[in-house]
């Protein structure tokens, strides 16, 4: 067969005749099938030589593209693909089907694939997932198909969003367990698959090759070097865009299965097939030219083709070197292509850098045959450079990948990147898309590298790691610059410069992340760690970010510009060294690893050296820099730890000699002191990045690659060196050695004064972390993880993301500390409480947080670790506040403890040394001073210095050496100055040592100067003195100095000098400063014990308040640990010192006893001075200036919690109403309003209204309500669908529109109520003020610059008072309390005349107390805020009428108004009044001041009396055919067809105000008539036919009896009578029967049906009298509501008796004969159902029976929502957006913030918001879980109703945890929609533009 490919492939043959130019479809099939017979025979020749002609003529890369692509002329005509590629593909499909159908072929083909892993391959953005628990790997990923059809129940796995692109790994035993694998993918074996037909795929065979070479040649075509060194985009994505078709068919090819699969690899790989195919040789001139572009391309890029080796061998003198590197980066012929290099000269140039340094890399005769590094020997692999080339293009990435399952292609294709490897990353760092590119890149590189065993191979046959070294290195020579670190001028090391695009758009990261990849393999770190030469280039590679990003300390003025490069620095240490550190150090883990660490100890520490030899560094580092990037430190630093901890190391034979330690210490503990400094402010003017930094270096994700091994490298220097040189050390770098002196005054050359404080408590802090820390000292990994947690937990309650956050994990993750590990879930549960989140009524959302046990605050809240991992020093002071809370609560402590003293656990053997810091004089000296200038109040100290002196004190007691020897014999040394001090080196017994006299050497002014008689003139005194033990002046400079020399001579000679005067080194202040110093001596006579007991006086502000314990209770010495010592302040630390001294020696026991019986009063200090008096006021003044504070605070507090209580509660209902509104109290003349603006209070007049603070919004909540309980759930599949037709909004515009349609317009306007969507709701806070107050108010906003979350030109403003969002003022009407208490006495009048009365005040136009027609403010401010109301809604909200503007349209939306917030109201109370009075809604209720208003409003409309409905209502009309005789224009509406509620609030809003009760009852008792005529007609309309003459006899029969006007069985007897008269029941056919489900019908369920249908009337009522009349609403039974609030509203008489069952129809009570009035209603509807008899129907039965408004229910899981909407189809654009979301009040899907479906500059959820819910919308955000509110011109993110396990949210699925339902939150959201308060509850509020 491949003897015949090849024939076919041969050299060109001339065209043959027979076959036809262009035919048919039919005549391809034909001529497909002829081919492959022809092809199947034995000899072949001639059909594979006809096949050849064909493919050459058909397949021709010089027709399509050149024209396209090419030439220009012909550039403007091709645009999108041509015909004649549309044809080559077609034959192509034909040929390869042979004849066939291309469908059945590909299905023919898919039957035979055997393949048992998934493959999917997916690009940026698609949701996969990853399970910890299944993962080989860490980069293991499934597509969500084979995730769900695997079982993961119980593993730790997420959800994630990919980055970078990836493939599916379902299947590949390499990468995942084989227990995670899905159903499809779960091994199956190969037998079973039967064997691929040969003939099947013969003609792929041949076709593909050509094909492939064809694709090839357009892309050699198109690309068209630039002259530039830049590939204009937009050239290569037009080639790419007409080669789309192409590539796509492979791609579908590769979906085709194993089988397929196998055939391309055999084509891509096969080296004849290309090798006589591209060789450009023969007569094709096409072939030439396409062979020469190629060539071209190559040389251009930097490569070359072996013909060119002559030139290589002249270039290239010493033959040793790594070939590889010329080849492969050097570029073109030539050591730098001429392109590049000068290309780069010129970036240096700009830059003013200086010539960068390139490094020579390693020499070593790598295999030669790298030098054929780009000869392309296969399709496949000029495919891959031509993919890099075009930079990528996501189709061919896609193609490539996808072949993978294939494994000989796997093999393959990763040696061919490999080989490309260099060639990749020299074009991603040419390239302008780098972040696209890079994604791709990693996209291969992941599924290359991230299998063993392949990477195994690659390492071995391709040398892949020496590629990667090597490129790195090339990588960053590219941006080096000198090093100013020490020694600016001659330095001659060099450093990455931060500031350059690579570093700082992570560039680099590609590379980096596969060489992280790789060395996670341990046979590929092993061939790391073994080869020397590696491990050579690689240390020179991390010495390149050795000291980057230096900081010189600004000294004069502030920086002009921060730099912000430190970001890219941290990241590039942390990323470039770190991680493969970390990751090498995973391989070191056991004994037999031994090898490995000393290999790269040996090369750190020669890198190291090297470094201090470039820099010029000998022992003082250069003043005032800082760089915080060590990272050869650091590796030494972590190699070391290691080596000690898993392999049994001895740490001696790795470490260097001891001038090395001393250098080696001393940048490490450069950052140390710089971090102090940065916290004293010493930095402030090299601006917030310097801050920045310290942040950084000690941040979670950083501190265990940077601030732990700086550490641990300073203890292993501290343990080998000498004690009294490192702390010298240590106190001279933190340049406080001039504040260590007995004197009171001092002069600092190094220092301020005001940062004198700070910088001494760093330095005893970080003395005191350096020797209690234990991280690598001999912990174990669990103790660290429990240490860590309780550190965080202390400081703050945390989530468990947080946590997971805040804990540094070891950053490889092969390491086995897995975030999520069953470790981290153990140690979490054994340390903390979890809270469960909890909701408070301001409506914050907590979430589920983790609080340290009881125990943990006891026994181990350890503060120095705290002090080490807080990032911000706010944190230590919390957790010190919690601490003291703790011992408070628990009654361990009372007062102000101080961190307690915690015990360590036990030092690893090799690290003992560490503790002779504690035990050298050089220390001893300093607590000695430090104690005694406590005590005397020298300034400048601190309570933190104490307890700092306290800790190291007990610290050293704690690790008091074993042999309590003396000193043992000096080395034959001199005198050294302070062994005048202190005899020996123990603390214990150094602490007994009595020191009577210190010379101190003191400025000229000092007081010790001249009250010192000591200093006599003669000098036998001094020296006599001398002799009687004076301390020596003490010079911790000078020591330090010494002993350095010392170690550097090792030799005496240079020892015997004199001691050398203090070194000052000059200060940068003034010359002369310094005033002259003099030497004093000063009497002392105390030792650190007595100095103790002193202080125990002084703190405890008692005398001889110390009492030794043992004196009392001899046990006190044996027991080891005594609890009421642990937790307490300084008094009890000094006792426990105290106890600890005398437990250890009996000397310091019997000392102690006596000085306390010698009952030294503690030694003031000589007199008071004024200054210490001046101290000790300002302390009593402060002191009382606190107490005053407190006492404010207090106050204020509680005035703001009583005002919260009245104002603003959200939920408690309270009793007394905060705002005196014109009900409150009877004795007041007139209401008074109390203005919050002028504080002013007085009534509402004429010329100075008042107004309440309202807020207006409009409202579709009413809308939404439903006539059934079933809950509509959001859907979540296809079938699911929710219709709104039975919402109350629907129902109602369908009842509108059908009155429309038969009724006059003006007089359906009457009839109906709107405002159930988009009606207008308003609320208030219940506070007032004047609305000339307010204007100014208004205008004050309005020049404020300070950003308002709202819009002040909108009207918006917030309360001044509660800070409650409002947008209107609502005025309120003058009025005084007597006057309506008046109007609310009963009279004795008759129905009778109240109608008539009721009539006439009707009919008087603008009746009111203000006439209309003088301008008032008052009436104007009532216009203006009418004109709000309207303005609230939409105008589609306010028109219903026919003729547009008509006034009926104001006249119905105002009274909707009021039906509106009525309707709310109920809603508010759940529906019904059972509850009575009390109530939120009625408690902020401004129903009063509205109805005020909105009559006014109405009484410009007067009805025309003639249509008044109250008139058909009282009084019989004689003539009615004159009403119906006019037959061309529309009938009214028949008042049986009226919404009975409407009627009540035009009929009240009619009315003159204020309304008088008499009146208001009278108008409900003639409605009720009415509503009841209403419910028996509806009743008749529900029944059957046979109910109906049933009822109808029934009632004959008691028409005559006294009562028949209140018997429900006559009036509904009569109704059906005078209805059945018309054609209202003719029309029941068989269908009516089977629509009305037959009831039976007792009188009891009548009697229900009429209640209910009557109760929503008597609610409205009960709620408009409560508010007109300020009566209270009784509470009751459910059962009971309809007589309750029928008494209420006094439709019940009075003696109404209660013993039989109570009946509806005795509240009738009617104005006229029942039975004539009914006659009168009922013959308007005959006339009706004449010509309409169904609609006449449909009107009569009115559903008022609504449930509650509710939300859309969602599922538990929050991933049922998420499969089915991320990747849903949007219904208006038919795209799959962006951000999906769902709508949760009707659950449309909608695209945020998609342009896709904009319409008029209005985006999709703001348009939806407008046309659901009048301007509020409620969206679920598919992507982020999160909900977001818009409200108007606003949003907000109102946050998630999914929370994780522990109780969080995960917004944007970051985490991708499974999510579930927290049904208390979602009820929180749905109770602020139905209550409108979304404005008030939540604050963060920003405008939408409408763009969401």
């Amino acid at each position: 067969m491949a003897a015949a490919a090849a024939a076919a492939v041969g050299g060109p043959q001339p065209a043959q005749s027979e076959v036809p130019e262009q035919g048919p479809a039919l005549d391809k099939a034909a001529t497909a099938a002829h081919l492959k017979a022809a092809l199947s025979r034995p000899d072949n020749r001639a059909g594979a030589e006809e096949l050849q002609a064909l493919l050459e003529r058909v397949l021709n890369a010089e027709r399509p593209l050149a024209g396209a692509a090419g030439g220009e002329e012909a550039a403007g005509g091709g645009g999108g693909p041509g015909a004649a590629e549309e044809d080559a593909l077609e034959w192509c499909k034909c040929l390869l089907a042979g004849g066939g159908g291309y469908d059945e072929f590909c299905a023919a083909v898919r039957a035979y694939d055997p393949a048992a892993l998934c493959g999917l391959v997916w690009t940026a953005n698609f949701v996969a997932y990853r399970c910890r628990t299944c993962g080989i790997s860490p980069c293991m990923s499934l597509c969500a198909e084979c995730f769900h059809q695997g079982d993961h129940t119980g593993h730790d796995f997420n959800m994630f969003r990919s980055q970078a692109g990836g493939a599916c790994d379902c299947g590949d035993s390499n990468v995942m367990r084989e227990s995670g694998f899905c159903r499809r993918h779960q091994i199956k074996s190969s037998s079973n698959i039967p064997c691929v037909p040969k003939d099947l795929l013969m003609m792929s065979e041949f076709v593909l090759p050509r094909f492939i070479f064809c694709l090839i040649q357009y892309l050699r075509e198109g690309y068209n070097e630039p002259a530039a060194d830049v590939p204009s985009e937009k050239d290569l994505n037009k080639v790419l865009q007409l080669l789309e078709p192409q590539i796509s068919f492979l791609e579908d090819l590769t979906k085709m299965g194993g089988a397929m699969r196998s055939v391309l690899t055999q084509v891509l790989t096969n080296q004849q097939n290309y090798k006589d195919l591209t060789s450009g040789l023969g007569e094709n001139a096409c072939a030439k030219k396409s062979h020469e572009k190629y060539l071209i391309a190559l040389k251009s890029s930097g490569l070359t083709y072996p013909e060119d080796k002559l030139v290589y061998g002249m270039q290239e003198p010493s033959a040793g070197t790594s070939t590889l590197l010329v080849q492969g980066l050097a570029g073109a012929p030539g050591a730098l292509g001429q392109v590049e290099s000068s290309d780069e000269e010129d970036q240096d140039g700009s830059q003013g850098l200086g010539k960068r340094k390139r490094v020579k890399l390693s020499s070593g005769t790598k295999d030669q045959s790298i030098m054929d590094v780009l000869k392309h020997k296969s399709f496949l692999e000029e495919l891959l450079f031509w993919t890099i080339k075009y930079e990528f293009p996501q189709k061919m990435v896609t193609f490539l990948l996808n072949m993978l399952p294939d494994q000989e292609y796997k093999v393959a294709f990763t040696k061919t990147f490999v080989q490309h490897y260099a060639f990749i990353m020299k074009t991603l760092k040419k390239s302008h898309e780098s972040d696209t590119m890079s994604n791709r890149i990693v996209h291969i590189s992941v599924q290359l590298f991230s299998n063993e065993e392949l990477a195994r191979q690659v390492t071995e046959e391709c040398q892949l790691l020496d590629i990667m070294v090597t490129v790195l290195l090339y990588m960053m020579e590219s941006c080096l610059i000198k090093s100013e670190l020490q020694d600016e001028e001659n330095s001659l090391h060099v450093v990455v410069n931060c500031g350059e695009a690579l570093l700082k758009n992570n560039t680099y990261w590609p590379l980096v992340s596969d060489f992280i990849n790789i060395l996670s393999h341990q046979s590929v770190a092993k061939r790391f760690l073994e080869d020397h030469g590696l491990l050579v280039t690689w240390m020179n590679f991390v010495s390149f970010f050795q000291g980057m990003n230096l900081n010189k300390r600004e000294l004069n003025e502030h920086v002009e510009f921060e730099s912000q490069t430190y970001y890219a620095a941290f990241a590039a240490e942390l990323e470039a060294c770190a991680q493969p550190m970390w990751g090498l150090l995973s391989h070191c883990k056991v004994r037999e690893t031994q090898e490995y660490t000393r290999n790269v100890v040996r090369y750190c520490l020669e890198a190291l050296q090297d470094w201090f030899d470039a820099i010029n560094f000998v022992d003082e580092p250069a003043p005032n820099q800082v760089t915080f990037h060590l990272p050869l430190h650091r590796y030494y630093a972590m190699f070391l730890s290691k080596a000690v901890k898993c392999q049994e190391l001895d740490l001696d034979s790795l470490l260097p000699d001891q001038e090395m330690l001393m250098k080696l210490m001393i940048h490490p503990l450069q950052i140390q002191a710089s971090l102090a400094e940065i916290h004293s402010n010493m930095w402030v003017r090299n601006g917030l990045q310097i801050k920045g930094q310290a942040m950084t270096y000690v941040q979670s994700h950083f501190c265990n690659s940077m601030i732990d091994p700086d550490i641990y490298l300073l203890q292993v220097c501290a343990s080998r060196l000498d004690p009294d040189y490192f702390i010298s050390s240590v106190f001279e770098r933190f340049k406080v050695v001039d504040l260590l002196t007995m004197a009171s005054q001092h002069h600092n050359t190094v220092l301020d004064v005001e940062h004198e404080r700070s910088m001494l408590e760093g330095a005893l802090t970080f003395l005191v972390i350096l020797l209690s820390l234990r991280l690598h000292l001999g912990m174990s990994d669990d103790e660290i993880l429990r240490a860590e947690m309780v550190a965080q937990l202390c400081m703050n309650d945390r989530t468990h993301s947080s946590l997971l956050d805040l804990i540094p994990e070891n950053p490889n993750p092969k390491s086995g500390i897995i975030p999520g590990s069953y470790s981290f879930e153990s140690v979490l549960s054994t340390v903390a409480d979890f809270k469960a989140p909890v909701f408070e009524p301001g409506g914050s959302m907590q979430q589920g947080m983790y609080t340290p046990k009881a125990e943990v605050w006891d026994q181990e809240f350890d503060p120095v670790m705290v002090i080490l991992r807080t990032v911000y020093r706010r944190d230590v002071q919390s957790a010190m506040d919690r601490y003291t809370a703790f011992l408070k609560q628990s009654g361990k402590f009372p007062g102000n403890p101080w961190p307690p003293y915690k015990k360590r656990t036990s030092l690893h053997p090799s690290y003992k040394g560490l503790m002779r810091l504690l035990h050298c004089k050089t220390l001893h000296i300093v607590l000695f001073t430090l104690l005694y200038k406590i005590l005397m109040d020298h300034q400048n100290l601190s309570e933190h210095v104490l307890c700092m002196v306290l800790y190291l004190i007990e610290l050293g007691l704690e690790n008091s050496a074993e042999d309590d020897s003396e000193e043992e014999v000096s080395m034959g040394g001199p005198e050294r100055c302070h062994d005048s001090w202190f005899p020996g080196s123990n603390l214990v017994s150094n602490m007994r040592h009595f020191i009577n006299y210190v010379r101190v050497r003191v400025p000229e002014t000092a007081p010790e100067l001249k009250r010192d008689s000591l200093a006599g003139t003669s000098s036998d005194d001094l020296g006599s003195l001398q002799n009687s033990g004076t301390a020596q002046v003490f010079s911790l400079v000078a020591e330090r100095r010494k002993k350095f020399q010392e170690i550097i001579n090792r030799s005496s000679s240079e020892a015997n000098q004199v001691i050398r005067p203090p070194y000052t080194p000059k200060k940068w202040s003034a010359p002369g400063s310094a005033p002259p110093l003099t030497t004093a001596i000063l009497e002392i006579k105390e030792s650190i014990l007595s100095l103790l007991i002193k202080l125990h006086h002084k703190l405890s502000g008692k005398q001889n308040s110390y009492y030794p314990p043992w004196l009392d209770d001899i046990e006190v010495l044996i027991q080891p640990e005594i609890p009421k010592y642990n937790h307490g302040d300084g008094i009890t630390a000094v006792e426990r010192i105290l106890l600890k001294s005398a437990m250890q020696s009996r000397m310091n026991k019997r000392i102690i006893e006596e000085i306390c019986r010698k009952v030294t009063p503690p030694v003031p200090p000589k007199k008071i001075t004024a200054a210490e008096k001046k101290t000790l006021d300002k302390e009593e003044r402060r002191q009382k200036a606190r107490e005053r504070q407190q006492k404010l605070l207090a106050e204020f507090a509680s005035r703001q919690k009583s005002f919260m209580e009245t104002a603003m509660d959200v939920e408690s209902p309270e009793n007394e109403s905060p705002m005196e509104i014109a009900t409150a109290e009877p004795q007041v003349s007139e209401a008074v309003y109390d203005c919050v603006i002028c504080g002013q209070s007085g009534p509402s007049s004429e010329d100075r209204p008042a107004g309440l603070v309202v807020l207006l919004q409009a409202s579709s909540v009413l809308g939404q309500c439903r006539d059934n309980t079933e809950p509509k759930k959001l859907p979540i599949s296809e079938e699911e669908q929710i219709y709104p037709w039975d919402t109350c909004a629907a129902v109602h515009d369908v009842r509108l529109s059908l009155l429309q349609r038969y009724f006059k317009d003006s007089s359906c306007l009457l009839a109906v109520s709107i405002g159930w969507e988009g009606g207008v709701y308003v609320q208030t806070c219940g506070h007032t003020l004047h609305i000339d107050c307010h204007k100014s108010y208004m205008e004050s906003l309005r020049n404020d610059q300070v950003l308002q979350g709202f819009s002040v030109d909108k009207g918006e403003f917030t309360c001044p008072l509660c800070r409650q969002f409002a947008n209107s003022v609502l005025p309120c009407y003058p009025g005084s309390n007597v006057e309506s208490n008046l109007w609310q006495r009963p009279s004795n009048k008759s129905t009778q005349d109240l109608i008539k009365e009721v009539e006439e005040l009707q009919g008087r136009p603008g009746a009111f107390p203000v006439s209309i027609s003088s301008e008032t403010n008052l009436s104007k401010e009532m216009e203006s805020v009418m004109k709000d109301i309207k303005n609230t809604t939409q105008k589609k909200y306010r028109d219903y009428s026919k003729t547009p503007g008509s006034p009926d349209n104001d006249f119905l939306f105002m009274y909707s108004v009021a039906r509106t917030n009525l309707e709310l109201e109920l809603i508010h109370r759940g529906g019904s009044l059972c509850s009575g009075g009390a109530s939120t809604a009625g408690k902020r209720s401004c129903l009063n001041q509205l109805f005020h208003v909105l009559a006014l409003h109405m009484r410009l409309y007067t009805i025309d009396s003639e249509y008044n409905p109250w008139k058909k209502l009282t009084q019989l009309i004689e003539d009615m055919n004159s009403q119906l005789g006019n037959e061309e224009q529309q009938p009214e509406v028949p008042i049986l067809y009226h919404d009975v509620t409407s009627l009540l609030l035009i009929q009240i809003l009619l009315m003159p105000q204020p309304l008088r009760k008499e009146h208001f009852s009278c108008i409900v008792k003639v409605l009720f008539t009415l509503l009841y005529t209403q419910a028996l007609a509806a009743l008749s309309v529900k029944g059957s036919e046979e109910d109906r003459s049933a009822w109808k006899h029934a009632g004959a029969l008691r028409k005559n009896t006294c009562d028949a006007e209140k018997s429900c069985e006559v009036l509904l007897s009569f109704v059906i009578s005078e209805l059945s008269k018309g054609k209202l029941y003719c029309e029941e056919g068989t269908q009516e029967c089977a629509m009305v489900s037959p009831i039976a019908w007792s009188p009891e369920s009548m009697e229900k049906y009429i209640q209910a249908f009557c109760l929503p009337f008597l609610r409205i009522s009960s709620l408009l009298q409560h508010h007109l009349f300020g009566e209270d609403l009784p509470s009751c039974q459910e059962e009971e509501e309809f007589s309750v609030l029928a008494s209420c509203l006094g439709l019940l008489p009075a003696f109404y008796q209660t013993d039989h069952p109570f009946l509806s129809a005795s509240c009738l009570d009617w104005p006229v004969t029942a039975l004539d009035i009914i006659t009168q209603w009922c013959s308007e509807i005959r006339s009706f159902t004449e010509r309409h008899a169904e609609q006449g129907k449909a009107l009569l039965i009115q559903e008022s029976r609504w449930k509650l408004p509710h939300l859309l229910q969602l599922p538990e899981n929050y991933n049922t929502i998420f499969q089915y909407y991320h990747r849903k189809t949007c219904s208006v654009c038919t795209k799959v957006p962006k951000d999906p979301a769902v709508c949760l009040v009707c659950g449309t899907f909608v695209c945020l913030k998609g342009l896709c479906c904009k319409q008029q500059s209005y985006c999709e959820c703001v348009l939806h918001s407008q046309n659901c819910g009048a301007g509020t919308g409620i969206f679920l955000l598919i992507n982020a879980s999160v909900i977001i509110i818009i409200r108007g011109h606003r949003f907000c993110l109102w946050g998630s109703v999914y929370l994780d396990a522990h109780g969080e949210e995960d917004r944007d699925l970051r985490r991708g945890k499974p999510l579930y339902i927290c049904e208390e939150r979602y009820r929180v959201l749905e109770q602020q929609w139905i209550a409108h308060t979304f404005d008030h509850i939540n604050k963060r509020w920003g405008p939408h533009y409408n763009g969401l």
